[in-house]
Order: structure tokens, then sequence, then C-alpha cells
């Protein structure tokens, strides 16, 4: 029998409304890219809240936040919730924020009702989850759980050559808290699905069972600048040709292995750019997606097979580096279905999903239970401006996050199988 507390709806709404005002764009999304001044200001103003809230603050040195409120048994480990609140450059108000303030909703409804938890409660808030700015993603998430060198992440720069380590001291959030794995009793992040199977299904929560795999690349080609007039074909090494080549080769492969592949370009430089010069550098980046593990070797396969060919045709020299490798992962069973009882004892509709973005969860499920709750967005749009959710599904989320986080805290004799 679930207990009456109810999270306060008009007052997640509007934290979440006062967050996206940080970095908001004139098409109603938000640009907070990692470890800017915006970055800067959005986390200021949760510590603000968490502070607020009487939370014992803490941040290590990756630039993680952790926001801990004490249980009747404090030598238990903490139930664990959070998401990030960085986005990339046209984001949205909600991918990442709803997580990390639905977790502050939570503290906050029990704050409010007077109910101690059996063992505290902890909201953490990731650094750099998007990986825009400083690839890869997931970064703070996967540095905490040991999958991540600390020194080498520190050392990550971006476009502009700036270090990740220097802009979190910048900003002040070089924290002194060890960033390495530490007891967590479970881990459960909220988000917006980014997608659109809830909305088409009509369901109210995603109950997510694991996330695909993923290799992430970086992908150098040179060539050789020549005249556009006096250069003939067939004595170009165009690096550009090139690059297209593989943009259409990604697409193509995409295509290849359905259902579930998902192949992406989602960068495209050229060298000292000119209009009448044949381009000699191009750099490009490629995403990989599939649930399955074996298959995503396939792409990779295909991928790297074909380059050689498209070198050799090109008279190009390319040099790819894979950056990122996320296998799929399987949540926590025991969580999943904490989750899904608590969602039909609300008489909510939900739906089992496999998640096609990754999650700062998917590093957390490396070193402690896991599990994840979706909510729908509208028209299942993410990672743009216009995306959107409707509030009633904002607090259907976080009514399943309180109640379930609740039974985790008060029953640490749940036997948790992995």
């Amino acid at each position: 029998m679930l207990s009456n507390i109810q999270i306060n709806e008009n007052r997640l709404w509007d934290s979440l409304n006062e967050m996206a005002l940080i970095g908001a764009t004139k098409k109603g999304g938000v640009n907070r890219q990692t470890l800017t001044d915006l970055d800067k200001e959005s986390r200021d103003l949760f510590v603000k809240w968490c502070k607020e809230e009487s939370l014992f603050v803490t941040v290590d040195q990756i630039g993680n936040i952790f926001a801990r409120r004490e249980g009747k048994n404090n030598n238990l480990p903490p139930i664990m919730s959070g998401s990030h609140l960085d986005t990339q450059p046209t984001g949205g108000r909600y991918d990442g924020a709803l997580g990390v303030l639905s977790a502050l909703e939570v503290i906050r409804t029990l704050n409010e009702n007077n109910y101690l938890t059996e063992a505290p409660i902890e909201i953490a808030m990731w650094t750099n989850e998007e990986g825009c700015r400083f690839p890869p993603s997931m970064t703070g998430s996967a540095v905490f759980s040991g999958q991540y060198n600390l020194n080498d992440a520190l050392s990550i720069q971006d476009p502009n050559g700036l270090e990740l380590g220097n802009e979190l001291k910048r900003i002040q959030y070089n924290g002194s808290t060890p960033c390495a794995p530490r007891s967590i009793g479970a881990f459960i992040e909220t988000h917006i699905e980014q997608g659109p199977i809830l909305e088409i299904e009509d369901k109210n929560i995603g109950i997510v069972t694991g996330a695909q795999a993923q290799k992430w690349y970086e992908i150098n080609i040179l060539g050789m600048e020549a005249h556009a007039g006096p250069t003939p074909m067939s004595n170009r090494k165009d690096a550009l040709v090139a690059a297209s080549e593989i943009v259409l080769l990604v697409n193509s492969i995409g295509n290849d292995f359905q259902p579930g592949g998902c192949a992406t370009c989602g960068v495209l430089e050229i060298g000292s750019p000119s209009r009448n010069v044949i381009p000699g550098k191009c750099f490009l980046t490629i995403d990989f997606r599939h649930p399955e593990n074996k298959i995503l070797n396939e792409m990779d396969k295909k991928l790297r097979n074909t380059i050689k060919l498209i070198e050799k045709n090109n008279k190009v020299e390319i040099k790819i580096k894979q950056i990122l490798e996320l296998k799929s992962n399987v949540f926590n069973k025991s969580i999943k279905n904490i989750i899904q009882d608590v969602t039909k004892k609300l008489n909510y509709s939900s739906k089992e999903i496999v998640s096609g973005a990754g999650h700062d969860a998917v590093n957390i499920n490396a070193i402690a239970p896991t599990a994840m709750i979706f909510i729908p967005c509208i028209d299942g749009i993410s990672h743009n401006e216009v995306e959107n959710v409707y509030k009633e599904d904002v607090t259907k989320g976080a009514q399943v996050l309180l109640h379930s986080m609740i039974e985790l805290a008060d029953n640490s004799s749940i036997i948790i199988d992995n």
C-alpha cells in the first residue's frame, strides 16, 4: 500500500521553468553547455535549492555534485537519483534537468511531510553528460564509476583548446571529494524518452529495461589543397569528397543493420575552407548505436573495411579514432519490478522500453543496482529547442520516482539481483 504523500506539481514545474531561463534561446530551448558561465549559474541555483532543504552538498574532483538527506540509519548506502544540467547547443528544457529536479522534488516532498526514510537519499548532478563541448559524453559518471581515468578526463580539450580541468577551476566547481566508486544502495534516473514510442502507444511511464550499445569515432582525413581550376580531376586528393563518401557510408550502414541500427555523422569540418581551393583536410564524427553488441561490432567492421577502400580510391590518408564504447546494458530487475509495482498502484499506464540514448545511469549500472524511468516527450523530439513535455507527465514521473525511492530506502532487506 502506497503512502498518501504527493509531490507538489506546480513547484516542480516552476523549478523546471526557472532553470530553463538559464541559457534560454529564442526558440524556447536552452544552450547551457558544460562548464560555461551558464552552466555555473545553473549549478549555483541547484546548490542554493539543495541548501534551502538542509542537504549536505559535496562536489567531487570532476565536478559532480551530490546533495545528501540523512536517513534513520546512515550506515546504510544511500538511495540515489539524478541526472545532468548541461545541454546541447540547441538543447531543450527537460533533457537532464527533469531528472535532477524530480529528485530534488522528492526530497522537498519528504521534508514538508516530515518523512524520514530508513536509508539516506542523495541527488546526483553529473558533469558533462552531453559531451558536445568536451567529448566523450557522460564523463562525470564514467570517472565516478571507475570507467574513465580522472586525469585523462581533466585533460580533455574543447574545440578552442580549453581543458576540462581548467574550466572546472574557472567556474569554481573543481571539488576536493575523491571521484571514485562508493557504495550506493540503488540509483534511479528519471528522463524524457527522447523518442516517440510512449506517446504513440499512449503510455504514461516507460520502465527502462536497459540501454543499447554505442561507439563514437573521430575521423581525420588528409588530402592535399590545390587550385580548383588548374588541377585535373584525376590528380586530386580531395578530403571533402572522401568525407562525403564516409557520410553516405555511415547512413547506409544504419539502414543496413535494421531493426535497431542507428548511424549518424554529427560534425563535419573542413580545414581552412575556400571556395576555389580543393579541401586538403576534413574532420568528422560518427555515432553508431545498436541494442546488440555483436551487431554493433559488425557495423564497426563494415565501417573500417569500407573506409580503407575510400582512402585508396581518393588517394587520401584517413585516421579513425574510437573515443567511446558502451556495451549494451541490462538494468536491475528488482528495481524495475518496484517501479512497475508503484506505477500500477498509482493507476498509470506503462511500457517496458530500451533506451536508444546513452545516460549516466548506464555508467552507474556498472557499480550499483540501477534503473530508469521515462516520461513521454511531445512528438518524440529531443536535442532540439522545441523539445517539450506535458505538465501532467512530469508529475506522474516524479510521483513514481518518489514512491520507488521510499520503497527502496525503507526496505534495505529487498534483495537486489543484478
